[in-house]
């Protein structure tokens, strides 16, 4: 059963109150005047229907540590009186519709959370905050591990002083409207495993700062307008199991340094410039579960060695200038799914091998210069051309 109505004003005058778990219910209305609750330290009010603004009132809760509220539809400017929280670790504000003061500097609600020395996590993620990201984020917290701001309708560029998160473990500023180049300063976030910079309008070439970060797991780039090749260190990032550069205009030749990645799991460089040859040491992912070249300038065969690529479930090559048969090897990927070499200059026949693809369900080999029959055996049995 789910609570519902509106939160009474009384429960916030509970003086032995630790903390108020009241999170995905169908509770509505505003927040009650706040007056002083000694002990409280937490407040759990997310996925309810809860609405109106965030009162300046709730900084006089002055031993809070964790403020969760998203996924309601409060409104209204975030309050700068959340500064004044000073045991402040954990708030989470996403998926609201909250906005802030905007000027030259940027957030004014930031500058209020320097004050907050403890914060360790900062989600304000699905919110119409618009404006710019000040310099001042350079003074949250040192001990910030998240943040997040995804879908905020931010613009301009990414501040220099980005770098001086240096104990960030993930920042996401993706899908926005941030324009400019990436900073060189990137480098500093010697911490740093989750870096997404997707869905943006950045342009400039990838800095060899990058490379550097390496504790980086995942790391999104997609689509942006970035140009230029990819940076020689990518194969130094020991750490890296996800990464996507997808839809940008990235060029010239995948670098044979990028297949030392041998246990990244995911890669997406489709919709770039790509051109040059696929290098045999593609065989060296020997743990990737998904691999998606399609819509560049590739132009070679395609490399037998994708055949030792066992855990490999997603493959797609399609819209290139790859050329030469398909490789009999490709059946000994006994885990793939999805094949699509579309769109390509492909010749001979499709290899009897592939028939031993259990799990094969999607198998795109169309325009391409393939003659002979579809093999009837095995996964292919229900193909058609």
């Amino acid at each position: 059963m789910r609570l519902d109505g509106s939160i009474p004003a009384s429960i916030f005058n509970l003086s032995s109150l630790k903390a108020i778990v009241l999170g995905d219910n169908n509770l509505s209305g505003e927040l009650p005047y706040i007056s002083s609750v000694p002990n409280l330290e937490e407040i759990f009010l997310w996925g309810n229907h809860l609405s109106g603004n965030i009162p300046d009132s709730i900084s006089n809760i002055t031993k809070l540590k964790i403020l969760e509220l998203q996924r309601n539809s409060f409104s209204g400017l975030i309050p700068n009186a959340l500064g004044n929280l000073q045991f402040l670790e954990r708030l989470t504000l996403r998926s609201n519709h909250l906005t802030t003061k905007t000027s030259s500097n940027g957030w004014s609600f930031l500058d209020s959370l320097t004050k907050c020395r403890y914060l360790i996590h900062l989600d304000l993620s699905l919110n119409p905050l618009g404006g710019v990201l000040p310099p001042s984020i350079s003074n949250l917290s040192i001990s910030l591990l998240q943040f997040e701001a995804t879908a905020c309708k931010i613009r301009g560029n990414i501040p220099m002083e980005i770098g001086s998160l240096n104990n960030a473990l993930a920042l996401d500023l993706s899908v926005n409207e941030l324009s400019g180049s990436i900073p060189t300063t990137i480098g500093r976030l010697k911490n740093i495993q989750l870096l997404d910079f997707s869905g943006n309008k950045l342009q400039g070439s990838i800095p060899h700062q990058l490379c550097g970060l390496k504790g980086l797991y995942k790391l999104s780039l997609a689509t942006n307008e970035l140009d230029g090749p990819l940076p020689v260190g990518l194969g130094d990032l020991i750490a890296l199991r996800k990464l996507n550069f997808s839809s940008n205009k990235l060029h010239s030749s995948i670098p044979l340094s990028f297949w030392r990645l041998k246990d990244i799991l995911e890669v997406d460089l489709s919709s770039n410039y790509f051109s040059g040859s696929l290098s045999l040491d593609i065989g060296n992912l020997k743990v990737i579960i998904h691999l998606d070249l399609s819509r560049n300038f590739l132009s070679s065969d395609i490399p037998s060695t994708f055949g030792s690529l066992h855990y490999l479930q997603v493959l797609l090559l399609s819209h290139n200038r790859l050329q030469g048969p398909i490789p009999e090897s490709l059946g000994d990927m006994m885990s793939l799914a999805k094949l699509d070499l579309s769109n390509n200059n492909l010749s001979g026949v499709i290899p009897k091998s592939l028939e031993r693809l259990l799990y094969l369900n999607s198998f795109d080999v169309s325009f391409n210069r393939l003659e002979g029959e579809i093999p009837k055996g095995g996964c292919l049995v229900n193909f058609t051309a």
